[in-house]
């Protein structure tokens, strides 16, 4: 597990790559555009995505996808929904001995498929596959802020030696073997983040963000629970901890995109070019949530608003006139 290859280079792909580089690990920080990756490892800092941070010393840059044999660690740092074409291009230059942790936030659009059983599909059900999620902002860890994220595994005593390979001075992971449950935790706060944005667009106040965010979470555990999530998996990072951070801060792409929208801008004005996750997971959550029967009012909200079939308007109305209820239910 001593070498380590991180795909995509992005800003979380390249954080991640500083931290693992920070813990030790010879990493290969793999491009797709041949042109970017000589100019990154020439200049030593990714200046569209995170200007001001230099790569650790142990990173190489490039778009050489032989390299990434040597790799017994490999992240694979792609948004979801480009997660299956990015494996099965690359699927012949990996180890078959490597762990493949899959750090992207989402579920499949078409298929509604969790991103370990995208991989489970392209690379087989006896590859390695990890899950890493939890409250991170690429800017805080690229630049060795204190952050602690969960990696899950099936085969708990995998989970264990991943979290201790790329655990290091600023990034701590914690591990279990609950992968649907970090999987739900880190695809649905997606969704449900865009909804506290809107309510912060919309100037609704900050009793009403934080009613929504704790219903919003309710909904959550009840679809993880349906799932077989655990309930402890959900009430820690890749769960609570993540949602309580994207579903609060303008730095993450989910909670802007939704400020924007409740600020009046289109969908296609209030993505602003950059990528925001939970507007494409949004209809793939709603409808694992029907097929499952729980109820995810919150979530079939956002993805009726960015469908665009309904106004904010009239969501805010439908959802203040639900029946009352029992909290617990």
């Amino acid at each position: 597990m001593n070498d380590v290859a991180v795909i995509g280079g992005g800003a979380w792909g390249t954080a991640l790559a500083n931290a693992a580089g920070s813990a030790g690990r010879p990493v290969t920080l793999w491009l797709r555009d041949a042109e970017a990756a000589a100019r990154l490892q020439q200049t030593r800092e990714n200046a569209r995505y995170l200007p001001g941070v230099k790569l650790n010393e142990r990173i190489r840059a490039t778009a050489d996808a032989t390299a990434l044999s040597r790799a017994g660690i490999v992240l694979m740092v792609t948004p979801a929904q480009t997660l299956r074409g990015v494996l099965s291009d690359l699927r012949p230059s990996l180890s078959p001995e490597a762990s493949i942790v899959l750090c992207a936030k989402g579920i499949e659009r078409g298929s509604d498929a969790f991103m370990s059983a995208v991989a489970a599909d392209i690379l087989g059900p006896d590859t390695a596959v990890a899950v890493l999620s939890g409250p991170s902002f690429a800017a805080d860890v690229a630049r060795g802020l204190p952050t602690a994220v969960t990696l899950a595994a099936g085969d708990a005593a995998l989970a264990a030696r991943l979290a201790a390979s790329l655990s290091g001075p600023a990034l701590r992971l914690y591990h279990t073997d609950d992968v649907r449950g970090v999987e739900i935790g880190g695809a649905g706060k997606n969704v449900l983040a865009i909804a506290s944005g809107i309510v912060a667009g919309r100037g609704l106040g900050e009793s009403a963000r934080a009613a929504l965010i704790a219903r919003a979470f309710a909904e959550l555990m009840r679809f993880a629970r349906s799932l077989g999530g655990r309930p402890e998996t959900l009430m820690g990072l890749s769960g609570l901890g993540d949602l309580v951070l994207t579903a609060s801060s303008p730095q993450s792409r989910n909670f802007a995109f939704g400020e924007r929208l409740g600020r009046g801008a289109s969908p296609e004005q209030a993505s602003g070019g950059k990528l925001a996750e939970g507007a494409f997971t949004a209809a793939a959550l709603v409808a694992l949530a029907r097929r499952s029967g729980v109820e995810m009012p919150v979530a079939e909200a956002v993805a009726a608003v960015v469908s665009g079939q309904v106004s904010i308007e009239a969501v805010i109305a439908a959802l203040l006139a639900r029946p009352l209820r029992g909290e617990a239910e």
